[in-house]
C-alpha cells in the first residue's frame, strides 16, 4: 500500500507540473499511427547528427499567443510597461509543442526571461509575454516525459535570452533549471560534439545560445556553444560559426531584410528565400560531410509599409509566393540529400513540409 502511495502521489506530481505547463506544451493525444511520431526509430545509432535532416521550429512557444492570451496577461503587461501589439506580429506557429513532436519536429527554439516577480523564468518573444504560469522549467518536464514514452527519439533544444540583461540571477537560475538531478538523466552529457544518433537517443541535446559569464565555470553545462559572441546577428549570407574546437556550423538565419521601407512583399519574401536557399543547397553539396547545417526559414520586417509578420513570409501576402510553399519545392529538389537542421515558421502549412524534408 505504501509503494502505491508513493508512486500515485508522484504521478499527480508530475500530471500537476504538466497542466501547469499546457500553455506552452500543450497536451499529447495518441497517434502512434502518425509516421512522424517516431521516425528516428527507422534509424541505426550509428548515424551521425550532422548528417542528419531534422525539423524545427523558430520561436517555437509562441504558438498561443492569440489576442485572447495577450488580454489575459495585460495586466502583467502593464506593470513592466511593455507595449500591446498586434500579436500576430510575435506569434510564428499556431499549433502546440506536443503537436510538434507528433508531427516530427525535434528542433525547438525557446525564448526565455525572467517573469514578473525576477523569481521564475518563463517564455517570452520580445516583449510579448508568452504565459506566466508554464515556466521554463515546467516544460522541460514535459519534454522528460515525452522522451520517456519515445525513447528512440532525440531532441535538439536552443535556449536563448530575451529582453532581458543577462544578469547573474538570470544565468544562476538557468544553470540550475539545466544542472538539476532530474535534467541530468535526460539532458545529453556531451560537450562540444553532437555524436551519433544513439548517443542522443531518448536525450535532450543544448544548443546553448547564452552566455554564463558571471557564475563560476561559465556554467560548465554539456551542449554546443552557439552564444552571441560567436553569432552574427542578421546576416544576409550563411555565417561559419565554431560551436567547440573541433567543430563547425554553417548557420542562416537572415530575419529581417534589409531592403527599402517601401518593398514589395514579393521582393522581401524572395531575398529572404535566397539566403534559404543558399544555405541548404550548401548543406546539400556534401563539400563539409563534418560540419553542422543550421537554417532559418523565418523572418519578418515590422517596419515596412505595409509591415510584413512572420506569418507573411511563411505562407505569403499580396500574390507572393510564401516562404514554405518555396520551400516545398527545394526539398522535392533536394531529396534525398543532407540539408541538417531546419527551422520553420507555420511548418504544417503547406502540408507535406516535414515529410518531405524526411523522406517519408
Amino acid at each position: 500500500m505504501g509503494s502505491f502511495k508513493k508512486d500515485a502521489l508522484t504521478d499527480y506530481a508530475l500530471q500537476k507540473v504538466l497542466k501547469d505547463a499546457e500553455p506552452i506544451f500543450g497536451t499529447e493525444t495518441n497517434v502512434s499511427t502518425i509516421p512522424t511520431e517516431r521516425w528516428m526509430s527507422k534509424y541505426a545509432d550509428d548515424v551521425p547528427i550532422v548528417r542528419m535532416n531534422i525539423p524545427g521550429t523558430h520561436d517555437s512557444a509562441t504558438w498561443n499567443y492569440t489576442l485572447e492570451t495577450q488580454a489575459a496577461l495585460a495586466p502583467v503587461s502593464a506593470l513592466l510597461g511593455l507595449p500591446q501589439l498586434d500579436p500576430t506580429f510575435y506569434q510564428c506557429q499556431s499549433i502546440s509543442l506536443a503537436s510538434m513532436l507528433s508531427k516530427g519536429i525535434r528542433a525547438f527554439d525557446l525564448r526565455y526571461a525572467f517573469d514578473a516577480t525576477k523569481s521564475t523564468l518563463v517564455f517570452w518573444h520580445g516583449s510579448a509575454l508568452l504565459s506566466e504560469t508554464a515556466t521554463v522549467e515546467d516544460v522541460l518536464y514535459a519534454f522528460y516525459n515525452w522522451l520517456d514514452t519515445h525513447p528512440s527519439e532525440a531532441l535538439f533544444l536552443s535556449f536563448q535570452l530575451e529582453r532581458d540583461k543577462n544578469s547573474t540571477d538570470t544565468q544562476k537560475e538557468l544553470h540550475r533549471i539545466l544542472s538539476s538531478p532530474v535534467a541530468k538523466h535526460y539532458i545529453n552529457s556531451a560537450v562540444g560534439v553532437f555524436g551519433t544518433l544513439g548517443e542522443a537517443r531518448g536525450k535532450i541535446t543544448l544548443l546553448k545560445r547564452f552566455v554564463m559569464d558571471t557564475i563560476p565555470n561559465n556554467g560548465s553545462l554539456p551542449g554546443l556553444d552557439f552564444s552571441p559572441p560567436r553569432w552574427t546577428d542578421n546576416s544576409e549570407t550563411p555565417f561559419v560559426l565554431e560551436y567547440s574546437s573541433s567543430g563547425r556550423a554553417w548557420i542562416e538565419d537572415y530575419y529581417q531584410p534589409r531592403t527599402a521601407i517601401n518593398s514589395t512583399a514579393s521582393e522581401d519574401i524572395q531575398i529572404k528565400f535566397d539566403a534559404v536557399q543558399k544555405n541548404l543547397r550548401s548543406a546539400a553539396g556534401g563539400d563539409h560531410p563534418n560540419d553542422f547545417f543550421w537554417t532559418f526559414t523565418s523572418a519578418t520586417k515590422i517596419l515596412n509599409s505595409p509591415s510584413l509578420r512572420p506569418v507573411d513570409f511563411a505562407q505569403g501576402k499580396d500574390g507572393a509566393k510564401g516562404i514554405n510553399e518555396q520551400l516545398l519545392t527545394l526539398l522535392k529538389e533536394l531529396k534525398g540529400k543532407r540539408l541538417g537542421v531546419v527551422m520553420m515558421d507555420f511548418f504544417h502549412q503547406p502540408e507535406g513540409l516535414v515529410e518531405t524534408l524526411l523522406g517519408l
